[in-house]
């Protein structure tokens, strides 16, 4: 797979992308990752790639001729058919699903903005996909930009030293990740669940699924309701609700 990023701080690109399994993938030749920088394509002394916006207000917008060129360059390195995509605060929410759908291309281009946005015209003209990572406000696309490379990357095949790893984690199958262990068995006071020390396989699976639906629930109750739950799964969340309804009742009685 092939990445490429237009962005003005290709610097900060590419040293954010040396470390950790995503460093590795890329020295592995598993993903290489390009940047392209819109001053390149300007023809001033000053390298001018913004300008004031039409209408008034403060700030300042991305100019168009730069910035389309740019991302015609970074385009012209990857395969046909790949999309080009704008980090916006307008744009769909970036998830899981995206993620996996972007990691089944050969390649892609992300578009970091800066300053108050881009011009619409680069959007209209030069941009297939807007994403978001979330609601709130950042100085400018680069780090969404690496969000969506570090999810991307770590679902290629041959990324991660386990692959089940990527199919097990938070988010996967649209649940967050049930509580993880390691040595020692007591810690602070507190130990292990007795059944990740039993061996049952079957056993371990179920509270593993037990938890991260009781964890999904309480924490983000809005991934349930997208969730396409399992057989298995349902009856244990009604076994949770049921266990808390009970668990609560006794509490009442004991006040009472």
């Amino acid at each position: 797979m092939r990445i490429e990023v237009v962005t003005l701080f290709p610097e900060l690109i590419r040293a954010a992308l040396g470390f950790g399994v995503i460093g590795r993938a890329l020295t592995r030749g598993l993903a290489a990752v390009g940047t392209e920088d819109p001053r390149v394509h300007t023809s001033d002394a000053h390298r001018t790639v913004d300008d004031r916006p039409y209408g008034g207000g403060p700030g300042m917008v991305l100019k168009p001729g730069p910035l389309a060129a740019a991302i015609a360059a970074a385009q012209a390195r990857l395969p046909e058919g790949s999309p080009r995509i704008c980090l916006s605060a307008a744009g769909e929410r970036f998830g899981q699903r995206h993620a996996r759908a972007l990691a089944a291309l050969p390649g892609f281009v992300l578009v970091a903005g800066r300053y108050e946005g881009v011009d619409e015209r680069v959007l209209v003209t030069s941009i297939d996909q807007e994403l978001s990572i979330g609601d709130f406000v950042l100085s400018g696309g680069e780090i969404p930009a690496l969000a969506v490379i570090d999810a991307v990357v770590r679902l290629l095949p041959g990324v991660l030293g386990d692959e089940r790893s990527s199919a097990e984690e938070s988010f996967a199958e649209g649940l967050l990740d049930w509580p993880q262990y390691t040595r020692p068995v007591e810690f602070a006071g507190l130990g292990v669940p007795d059944v990740l020390l039993s061996g049952d396989h079957a056993g371990i699976a179920r509270w593993r699924l037990k938890q991260a639906l009781v964890r999904t629930w309480e924490r983000r109750p809005d991934l349930i309701v997208k969730a396409q739950l399992s057989r298995e799964a349902s009856r244990l969340l009604d076994e949770h609700l049921a266990e808390r309804a009970a668990a609560r009742a006794a509490t009442i009685r004991g006040e009472i």
